[in-house]
């Protein structure tokens, strides 16, 4: 307390810092950012802090993300921007619920005035903060902010989707993306297309934990493995993401390991798996994703000797794209449309990968765009949600602290977090690795601090998404809110019943034998990024219902659908 003093006293005589200056977007200062601007989510120029930092005078701060204030888990100090000093950055107590001891601290805090500014002391329990792409030093669970006592105050809100939050898309790329997406045509033994595992009838996914790619037959929890020479060889690794709202303006970065993200670094816009040999004039991040399954043996090219797409992917990732472009523009009512569609195409041999990426893309980024949820309602026209979801909407930005990952217009800081999810299925192996084990984002950084983290997904229409997790390990949604309350215990209980997970004979071996490596699931145990909360079941039905709530009111009723046929001829699954 001594030095606190001191320190404080020393400022003031040497006058040595001058007020908050916030940078947003690593430019615009934003020194005059107001506690109910920030809590209510109406802080300027994609003001954000991020989840595990300490604020501090200079700082560059992500853009366009939600301030996670976790409701009365968080003692607010100060609406007036103020000085800071080094005893300025003292009190801001991260506590659940204040009474006793810390109460005669805010009391102290509050009749010393220190200039009323906030910082952290934390009373709970530290852990390691983690940021992806600038890894900042340790910082507390919960955030100090630089405002007035204010407890009980609304829980946080997320940022409300308009129209014009989106992407603008061509109509007609998207009717011959919506044509393309459904044509079996673009894998590599024209039997699977996107739309087997993005399905209109199963949300944009395909309703299993790990999916049954290429050499299946069927559709959703239905769809068998098949048999004989054409059987499936492995389960796709990871569980297939929901499509909701990808062609939004703020997406930067895809699929659960981040490994594709909008970067400059290969002078082609993106950083991905194809690095300098993605092609240029891919106009968005969506249509780069759309590229990468045709490429993937499992999902889209077929196993080694089968066709000439797995042949040429094999050799070098980009090889096999010339020769899907070349079967689309041969097909006649293909080639007139690519031409009718696309200004600078004169004539169907001019078509190449890049049309049929910025076709998928508009497609899936209109088609999927979706934002009349009840909540939806609630952030735009002020719409009461139902007494049990308005009670999970304040635990979710409240004290459950859902929203310090779930942030931002898309409920995701699209950032990278070890939830310590059972593991099984066979894994996304790296080269060289003995273990059918899932390293997550390390897999794309190589960073041995990214292992084990996962992409937070973005949340509206979350209940039509099922299974949940990078690996669909839950099929409930009361079940994955359980584990991300509490990821230790749910993962002690969890059993395979819990997934759906359809029976393969010949993959049995292999689908939970990860689990019988104890050093592996030990290492899997440790990462976690998150400090349990407590919830009853009654908090957990009344957060499911606000998840639900966020389920679009047309959601089901997509402006394009799933055509009939496709120019190809191909079965429509």
């Amino acid at each position: 307390m001594f030095d606190l003093f001191r320190r404080h006293l020393l400022d003031h005589l040497l006058d040595r810092n001058g007020r908050i200056g916030v940078s947003a977007d690593g430019a615009e200062l934003v020194p005059q950012e107001r506690a109910h601007q920030i809590r209510g989510g109406q802080a300027k120029t994609g003001f954000v802090v991020p989840a595990d930092a300490r604020l501090r005078a200079g700082m560059s701060l992500k853009r366009r993300a939600q301030v996670p204030v976790e409701g009365a888990d968080i003692v607010l100090l100060d609406s007036q921007p103020q000085r800071v000093h080094d005893a300025d950055q003292f009190f801001g107590l991260g506590i659940a619920r204040p009474r006793g001891g810390p109460e005669r601290i805010i009391g102290l805090v509050k009749a010393a005035l220190f200039h009323q500014v906030a910082r952290v002391l934390d009373i709970g329990q530290r852990r390691r903060g983690h940021q992806a792409h600038s890894k900042g030093p340790s910082g507390p669970v919960h955030l100090g902010l630089l405002v007035f006592l204010s407890l009980g105050a609304a829980p946080l809100v997320a940022q409300p989707i308009t129209a014009e939050d989106f992407i603008a898309f061509d109509a007609d790329q998207a009717r011959l993306g919506q044509l393309l997406f459904y044509d079996k045509v673009l894998s590599g033994n024209k039997n699977i297309s996107c739309g087997t595992c993005h399905h209109h009838d199963l949300g944009g996914s395909d309703g299993l934990s790990l999916g049954i790619g290429e050499g299946g037959v069927g559709l959703g929890p239905k769809r068998l493995p098949g048999d004989g020479a054409d059987r499936i060889r492995k389960r796709i690794p990871r569980n297939a993401p929901a499509l909701w709202n990808l062609g939004h303006r703020d997406v930067r970065v895809l699929f659960h390991d981040g490994r594709l993200e909008i970067s400059d670094i290969y002078g082609n816009g993106y950083d991905s798996p194809a690095e300098e040999w993605l092609p240029q004039g891919l106009e968005t991040i969506l249509a780069a994703q759309a590229l990468f399954p045709m490429t993937a043996q499992f999902e889209m090219a077929g196993n080694t000797g089968e066709n000439e797409i797995i042949g040429a992917v094999t050799d070098r990732i980009d090889l096999g794209w010339p020769i899907l472009a070349k079967r689309l523009r041969t097909i006649p009512e293909y080639g007139q449309m690519f031409v009718e569609a696309f200004d600078h195409i004169d004539r169907p041999e001019d078509v190449s990968i890049v049309e049929i990426g910025n076709a998928l893309a508009a497609f899936i980024g209109t088609e999927w765009a979706n934002f009349d949820s009840p909540y939806d309602a609630f952030l735009t026209d002020g719409t009461p949600l139902p007494e049990d979801a308005e009670r999970g909407r304040r635990l979710f930005f409240g004290e459950a602290r859902c929203a310090q990952c779930h942030n931002g217009p898309l409920l995701t800081d699209q950032d990278f977090h070890a939830m310590a999810l059972p593991p099984f299925g066979p894994g996304r192996t790296r080269r060289w690795d003995p273990i059918p084990r899932d390293v997550g984002r390390m897999g794309a950084t190589d960073d041995l601090e990214d292992a084990y983290r996962f992409r937070t997904p973005p949340l509206r229409n979350v209940a039509l998404t099922a299974p949940y997790g990078h690996n669909g390990a839950y099929a409930s949604l009361r079940d994955m809110v359980r584990h991300m309350a509490n990821p230790a215990s749910m993962r002690a209980d969890w059993t395979p019943a819990r997934a759906t997970l359809p029976e393969v004979p010949w993959l049995q071996e292999i689908d939970f034998v990860i689990q019988s490596d104890r050093l592996e699931m030990e290492r899997h145990a440790a990462t976690v990024d998150v400090r349990p909360v407590s919830l009853s079941d009654a908090d957990v039905d009344d957060i499911v219902a606000f998840l639900e709530s966020l389920t679009g009111a047309t959601a089901l009723n997509r402006p394009l659908g799933r055509p009939d046929r496709v120019p190809s001829g191909l079965p429509v699954d």
